[in-house]
């Protein structure tokens, strides 16, 4: 935290700076000054970027994000079923407003918690649990507007298919936490 503080203000005292520098005369530039300010803005950046990777591997974060990729995906599904099963009751034109209810904050809890899939499992596994997820994700977003333009079939095959990709993300994310379990458990 600290670290990242210096960060936003080497990078805020540099550019203030070069722009300063740049301002003092129309005709002519003082480079060494402006690039003196450049140098200590990229270096601001540079400590914040590192920062914020530092904290976002820290082992609490990556615990924390671990178990809200795990209860969201089980939410998601679980309000599908839901959803599915009660779909015939709702109207067509109500349905976006049901999506919006059940699913936005599990969506967007899951999206702000999926990096740490990078540092917990491997790129193939965040790939295709992120391939699952996204696919599912279309499927609600094309229920969402098949609801507002009044499309009853649409409405009703998306609920499916978004269903099922939800089911194959979540799948896909046990999976693949069981399989680190293993290979991180010590052998007896």
């Amino acid at each position: 935290m600290k670290d990242s503080r210096i960060g936003y203000i080497l990078l805020v005292t540099g550019f203030l700076a070069a722009a300063f520098t740049a301002s003092l005369d129309a005709t002519r530039m003082d480079w060494q000054w402006y690039l003196l300010a450049t140098a200590a803005s990229m270096i601001g950046v540079y400590i914040i970027k590192t920062s914020a990777k530092r904290d976002a591997q820290s082992d609490h974060v990556l615990e924390s994000d671990r178990m809200m990729l795990q209860q969201t995906l089980s939410s998601i599904v679980a309000n599908l079923e839901e959803l599915n099963a009660g779909k015939a009751e709702i109207p067509t034109h109500e349905m976006r407003f049901e999506i919006d209810r059940l699913f936005r904050v599990d969506l967007m809890a899951f999206v702000d918690a999926r990096e740490s899939m990078k540092h917990l499992y491997s790129l193939q596994d965040f790939a295709d649990v992120m391939s699952a997820f996204a696919a599912g994700e279309r499927n609600i977003n094309r229920v969402w507007s098949a609801s507002a333009d009044g499309y009853i079939d649409e409405v009703m095959a998306y609920l499916e298919h978004a269903h099922a990709r939800f089911l194959e993300a979540r799948q896909l994310l046990e999976a693949v936490q069981q399989k680190h379990q293993s290979t991180a458990a010590p052998a007896t």
